[in-house]
């Protein structure tokens, strides 16, 4: 083993000065990359499984009956499978396989604990298998990107931050570079904001090992959803990748960052505006208005900053264009930066409550987000283990041309990925709010729009193919290029100099350019601080560095956070808004666990398109009993939001055991098995607890004797069934469940309230309450068209 000296100095960043190192004490120490080898390795395997799985989640929505019935393989099953595969299993690994590989050569160290480094890995792994055999299970909390169950959770949490953070904070503490090069910030950022999002949102109650319920129910939990599920995009999706940016590009170009200020100015504006950002997700929901609007502005401030990521990254080339032509990782690179400020373009675009009440639900949704995710997560990935598999095997890359066609190919997919499906977006957005000169709707049945962009869902087919085309063409290159490894890799021992516990280093006095100037002192101190060299110091405190961090997101989070719990008591109360039934909180149950949000929406907005087509819009009052909510974020079939007494009982038996006997042409998988599995009475009784715990009202007999109550409502729906002609005993099924919190939902709007009569005062008579109008209870909203 050789000495060497070690040239992976932060580019751009500090350069020691006397007093900074104990030149006394060098110390010698080789860099482990045989973690980063287990993390590249896991990223390549999880980019076939998640690209694939997505491919089949695509094919699945157009030919349902490709499942063969089984409930583990239907769209709403699998789809959440294929989203946790892409975020968590591929950009996950990727960003783990950049942090440990950077992060050592940033800090001039070897990771602190090699054993919490395989802890880390294996304790991931163990996670994306728990996830993909829940998942398809139907054991799923129906949160978008938080679907995992509480013990699943809870292991999140302890690898993530304990294990992860634990790890990667001691590393910075035991550094021998005294400043943190910008890409730790960003990894920094990552660690403390996705722990502090994930335990947060997922605070639940337990109602057994695969089932909870959350803390939070209707516009209070669709709030800490979106709060999470927007920042999870930003901290997890984002800052790690811009982390991997900072340092792979310039490596990759062998050029400095382009600018230093603005990459401070870059991270501490992402770091504090994106928390805010979320609630644009739910602009005409039944969030208060207020609300929604300083999400749209917030997310409109993004677009600044993260532009200046993406200027940061691409000036970052000026001079070394020539090699972009040339080197297939800077082409990876390039496209995918490229993708980022259009995606964060596009972002604050959609979150502009004109656009957004066009586009949300729609394909266009679709669209953006996988524009973001194979373009900037996956090309910013692939671009990185090109760059790394030859370091990390010792070895040259098996086939160049290869990974030339890797881009080609995987760009051209991306490209018939997307464009099919925003046309599919504009084309719902127009047909499900086109009206006649009558004033009617032009397309009454939903069918008729899903039938319309059959042939673009196709297309998109087609581009998913190429994508993952690309993805085995990176995994067949990367298993040539391992085996073509020497038998032995070479461990260079590095040799740096200790870090002194003090900087005595006397800093150059900064005068400002303005001096002489006719200017006030204001604007010269204003000057020199524009300058930043305050940030300098931040940089060698790793520890204050990270405190600073939690601190910038906990206050922005508190901004939030406080009117999120201020919701709940200014949400207008609805006096026949009425807990579900023991039976009906069961059907709730497994409406909740065959991943129902996926396709549906249950919240009308208030727009006259919407309705004629669905009924009066949704109350904020209506969803107090709703835990988890089910506004969903896409509609794939028609809203439910007023589902209730639409159809007979025996119509939604039909439509279970097949959609299109009731429904041509629908794109709805069949639900036979619920029509042959056995209910579970005596498993409603927690849900039901679980529920009182949380607040809501029940008698002693539904708390006491929940079995036979539930079964009484059962029989009475089955009695209904037979009547209209269908089978007999169907209240042992689970289907009778689901029928009845489908024939509940949206009703308690138009429900007359019961009220008992008083006792007669003295000298008086007894009087009753008028029966409640529960237009009254709510204010109007704005009928937008």
């Amino acid at each position: 083993m050789a000495t060497v000296t070690s040239t992976d100095a932060p580019q751009g960043g500090a350069v020691e000065s006397h007093g900074a190192t104990d030149s006394g004490r060098m110390e010698q120490f080789s860099y482990d990359d045989s973690i980063s080898r287990m993390f590249a390795t896991a990223t390549i395997v999880w980019a076939i499984v998640a690209t694939l799985a997505g491919l089949l989640v695509a094919v699945l929505l157009i030919l349902p009956g490709m499942a063969g019935g089984l409930e583990y393989f239907s769209f709403a099953r699998l789809r959440p499978l294929h989203t946790n595969a892409a975020i968590f299993a591929f950009a996950g690994n990727a960003i783990f396989a950049a942090v440990y590989y950077s992060t050592q050569r940033l800090c001039k160290a070897r990771m602190w604990s090699d054993a919490l480094s395989r802890m880390h890995f294996w304790g991931w792994q163990l996670i994306i298998v728990l996830a993909a055999i829940t998942l398809p299970l139907g054991i799923t909390q129906s949160r978008e990107y938080a679907e995992l169950q509480w013990p699943i959770d809870i292991l999140i949490a302890v690898v993530w931050l304990f294990i992860f953070g634990g790890n990667f904070l001691m590393t910075l503490i035991n550094r021998r570079e005294r400043h943190m090069y910008v890409a730790l910030w960003f990894y920094i950022a990552t660690i403390v904001t996705v722990a502090l999002l994930h335990v947060f949102n997922n605070l639940v109650v337990p109602i057994g090992w695969f089932a909870s319920v959350p803390v939070y129910a209707g516009v209070q939990d669709a709030f800490m959803q979106w709060w999470y599920g927007h920042n999870a995009v930003a901290f997890f999706l984002t800052t790690p990748f811009l982390g991997l940016m900072y340092y792979f590009l310039p490596k990759a170009a062998d050029r400095p960052v382009f600018s230093y200020r603005l990459s401070i100015i870059h991270f501490w504006s992402l770091v504090f505006i994106y928390i805010w950002a979320g609630p644009h997700h739910l602009h005409y929901t039944a969030l208060p208005e207020w609300a929604s609007t300083l999400g749209m502005l917030f997310s409109l401030m993004l677009w600044m900053p993260s532009w200046g990521g993406m200027i940061n990254g691409l000036l970052t080339l000026r001079g070394a264009w020539h090699k972009v032509a040339a080197d297939p990782v800077l082409k990876f690179f390039v496209v995918g930066v490229t993708f980022y400020g259009m995606s964060t373009f596009e972002g604050p675009m959609l979150s502009v409550k004109a656009i957004n009440a066009f586009t949300h639900y729609t394909d266009w949704t679709i669209a953006h987000v996988h524009s973001g995710a194979l373009g900037w997560n996956g090309f910013m990935a692939f671009g990185m283990l090109y760059w790394m598999l030859p370091r990390l095997f010792q070895t040259k890359i098996w086939s160049d041309k290869l990974v030339s066609l890797h881009f080609w190919i995987g760009t051209l997919g991306i490209l018939l990925y997307i464009i099919p499906i925003y046309a599919a977006g504009l084309m719902q957005g127009w047909m499900w709010r086109a009206m006649d000169d009558t004033g009617h709707l032009m397309y009454p049945d939903f069918v008729e729009t899903t039938q319309s962009i059959v042939p673009l869902w196709w297309l998109r087919v087609v581009g998913g193919l190429l994508y993952v085309s690309g993805t085995l063409m990176l995994g067949l290159n990367a298993l040539m290029t391992w085996m073509s490894r020497p038998s032995q890799y070479e461990v260079p021992v590095i040799s740096a100099p200790r870090l002194t516990k003090e900087y005595n280093v006397t800093e150059p006095k900064v005068t400002s350019n303005l001096e002489g100037a006719p200017v006030l002192e204001m604007s010269k101190k204003l000057d020199i601080f524009g300058r930043m060299g305050w940030h300098r110091t931040w940089e060698r405190l790793p520890v204050k560095f990270t405190v600073l961090v939690t601190f910038a997101v906990l206050v922005a989070t508190l901004f939030e956070a406080i009117p999120t719990f201020l919701i709940r008591t200014n949400v207008p109360t609805i006096a026949t808004v009425k807990p579900y039934t023991p039976l009906e909180l069961a059907g709730r149950h497994i409406f909740v666990s065959e991943g129902c949000y996926n396709c549906h929406s249950q919240m009308i907005r208030p727009m006259v398109s919407e309705t004629k087509r669905y009924g009066e819009y949704s109350k904020p009052g209506e969803s107090i009993y709703d835990r988890p909510f089910q506004w969903g974020s896409r509609r794939i079939g028609p809203d439910l939001a007023r589902e209730g007494g639409k159809q007979s009982s025996f119509w939604h038996w039909t439509h279970f055991e097949n959609p299109e006997n009731v429904s041509p042409g629908s794109v709805m998988p069949s639900y036979g098995h619920l029509l042959t599995e056995d209910m579970k009475y005596d498993a409603i009784a927690p849900h039901v607890e679980a529920a009182a715990y949380l607040g809501a009202e029940y008698t002693d007999e539904e708390l006491n004797n929940t079995a036979e109550v539930a079964l009484a409502q059962a029989e009475r729906i089955a009695a209904e069934i037979v009547e209209q002609g269908g089978p007999a005993k169907t209240y042992e099924k689970q289907a009778v469940a689901l029928i009845a919190y489908l024939q509940r939902v949206g009703i308690d709007l138009f429900a007359e309230e019961v009220v008992e009569e008083a006792p007669a005062e003295a000298g008086g008579e007894a009087t009753a309450e008028q029966t409640t109008d529960v237009a009254m209870l709510e204010s109007d909203a704005l009928q937008v068209d």
